[in-house]
Formats: C-alpha cells, sequence, structure tokens
C-alpha cells in the first residue's frame, strides 16, 4: 500500500509499504481522510520527541472496514467507521475505572517514541483494534469524520471542568482545539465566551463560531479588557489551548479569584507557573489528556449541527500530496486551520 512515511526529520515521502498485519481483534479499514493534526506538524522537526523516524503520521481519520479478525462480532465489511486515537487496553487499572485516555499501556496512532512505535493512519490502510471502532452516523462524511478526535479532545476538556449555566469563559488560543472549546463551552450553557489569540484571523473565526469577545494579544491589554468585562473580577473559568508561558500566564492572569483553569495545550514540555497567584487566589487546575468516550457525544453533536466543524476544514487534498502541506502548515501559513489528506 502506498502511505506517507516521515523517514527523517524535515523528510516526509509518498511511497509504497507492506500493508498491516490483521491480528484476531483488529478491523482493517480502508482510509478515507486522515486529518493531520498540530501534533504531527510540531514532530516534523523531532522537537517534541514523540515522532521519531521513520514513522506513518496520522490519529485523525474515519474510513469503510474492509475485512475483520477472527475474534471481531461487532463490526462487518462496509461498515463506516471513525477510531480513537489512543489504542488502551481496558483491563488496567486506569481503564477499569474508565480512565481509558490514561490507560497504564496506551498507545497512539501515529507516535513513534522511546516506548513504542505505532504507525498511523496517512496511508491506504491501516489496522486498529475493534474496541475503538465507532460507526459514523449517516449524515457525517468521511473529512467531518476526521475532525472528531479533535473534538473528543475538546469536549472532554470541557467535561473536566466545573462549568455553571452562565459562566464566563475564557479561551485563550484560537487554533484548531480553541475554536472547538468555544463550541463545547456553549453547548454546555457558558454566558459569555472570551477568545484570545495572536493572530487576528483566529480572533476572527473564533467570533464566527460562538464567541461574544475575541481580543488581539499583540493589539489589546487583555487582561484590562476583561477586568473590565467582568466587574473587574476575572473571567469563572479558562482554558489555555496552547501549551506555552505567554498563553499560560494569560490563562492565569484572566481567571477570578476561586476560577478553575484546564490545560489542553502541550507544546512546551515545561513553563513557569505563577504559584504565588494560583495558591492567593485559590485558582484550581485541570489537566486534559486525550478523551476518555466522548467519540459518540461529539458525532450527535456534529450530525445535529451544534458543533461546526465544516468550517474549520480549509483544505482536502490527496495524500500524495502531503509533504507540501506539512510544509505550509509548519511554516504557519495564516488561515490554514484543519487539512485532510485523502489516500
Amino acid at each position: 500500500m502506498k502511505a506517507l512515511v516521515l523517514e527523517e526529520y524535515h523528510r516526509l515521502v509518498y511511497r509504497d509499504v507492506p500493508d498491516p498485519e490483521v491480528r484476531p481483534d483488529d478491523v482493517l479499514i480502508q482510509v478515507k481522510a486522515c486529518g493531520i493534526c498540530g501534533s504531527d506538524v510540531h514532530g516534523l522537526d523531532g522537537s517534541t520527541g514523540r515522532r521519531i523516524p521513520p514513522v506513518i503520521m496520522g490519529h485523525e481519520a474515519s474510513g469503510i472496514v474492509v475485512a475483520v479478525g477472527a475474534n471481531v462480532k461487532a463490526f462487518t465489511r462496509g461498515e463506516r467507521v471513525t477510531f480513537d486515537s489512543t489504542v488502551y487496553c481496558g483491563v488496567c487499572f486506569h481503564c477499569r475505572r474508565g480512565e481509558i485516555n490514561l490507560c497504564d499501556h496506551r498507545r497512539v496512532l501515529g507516535v513513534s517514541c522511546g516506548e513504542y512505535r505505532q504507525d498511523g493512519a496517512m496511508a491506504e490502510y491501516i489496522a486498529v483494534p475493534q474496541h475503538i471502532l465507532y460507526r459514523l452516523p449517516e449524515k457525517i462524511g468521511f473529512e467531518q469524520a476526521a475532525v472528531v478526535e479533535a473534538c473528543a479532545i475538546a469536549c472532554h476538556a470541557v467535561e473536566r471542568t466545573p462549568v455553571s449555566l452562565n459562566d464566563t469563559a475564557l479561551v485563550v488560543g484560537a487554533g484548531m482545539i480553541g475554536l472547538l472549546v468555544i463550541q463545547a463551552l456553549r453547548a454546555a450553557g457558558c454566558g459569555r465566551i472570551i477568545a484570545v489569540d495572536v493572530q487576528q484571523t483566529k480572533v476572527g473565526r473564533a467570533q464566527q463560531l460562538g464567541a461574544d469577545i475575541g481580543l488581539n494579544s499583540r493589539a489589546t491589554d487583555v487582561i484590562a479588557e476583561i477586568k473590565r468585562l467582568t466587574a473587574d473580577r476575572g473571567a469563572d473559568i479558562a482554558f489555555e489551548a496552547v501549551g506555552i508561558a505567554p498563553a499560560l500566564q494569560t490563562a492565569i492572569a484572566g481567571l477570578r479569584k476561586g476560577g478553575a483553569l484546564t490545560l489542553i495545550g502541550n507544546l512546551s514540555p515545561t513553563v513557569d507557573l505563577a504559584l504565588q497567584s494560583v495558591v492567593t487566589r485559590e485558582l484550581t487546575l485541570y489537566g486534559s489528556c486525550g478523551s476518555r468516550g466522548e467519540y459518540p457525544a461529539c458525532l450527535d453533536l456534529m450530525a445535529r449541527g451544534t458543533i461546526d466543524v465544516d468550517s474549520l476544514i480549509t483544505a482536502v487534498a490527496p495524500l500524495s500530496e502531503g509533504a507540501a502541506w506539512f510544509k505550509r502548515l509548519y511554516a504557519q501559513e495564516d488561515g490554514l486551520f484543519k487539512v485532510i489528506l485523502v489516500p
């Protein structure tokens, strides 16, 4: 089969690779759409340590079941499906508690690190365990389904956060996840949503998708404006969707006393934390990793139009052209959100 292989850092090659092995509990899927995740783009230069070449990247995908292993009973050939980005064991301490995203033996599709290599979905076919599959609603197309993984990450972050009716929420970072967090917050009953980003294009898109207020941190005193909008208190809850120190500092400073901050961004391994501000204002910090069974709810929200993913897909291109699109995303070309590759 053909696949897009990261052969060395900054070098993606579209070439022939062996077909996946289908084990007894596996389902073989003909990939119809695979999104380029921000983590894939950051993995291009080796800075994350989670895309060690050679590896086939890609964990946001959908397709058609073309073969099943001997033990598979729940799925049959021809079904339209998507799948979790995390392969979890289902039997460890955390899995038995429902914390599948914290599985002691978790593997993420398209990741190659010091512990394991798990080829992903930027290929014509992929084999995955049946227990991570989900059927697609009739109203959801393959390209839309390739965004459900990102949607599940956003919805999991909102689920982790104590959202109360009519809360003011601050979302720092209006990239793909931030824009989906905004929509999930609207569905969860937030009264006012403030979005912050350094790019005006993203600020505008955030307002189109449900943010009441959009602030460009390069042109506005963000904290002063948040205080003005909230009777000098600050937001009730905040979400950091970038993973760098300045964004974290903005999120903490923008909260009211007793507020809650959920950390989603994972770009920098370490950041400076305003410890005294967190302690003396009694802030609560939540980490949010991946998703934990939110796929069915996300597929339903997308099918009903409550969460709009169509406006986030800025390009659909052949997998053979993937290297060029990675280059454009790595260069942070303005206006690019989700690029979907089609084998």
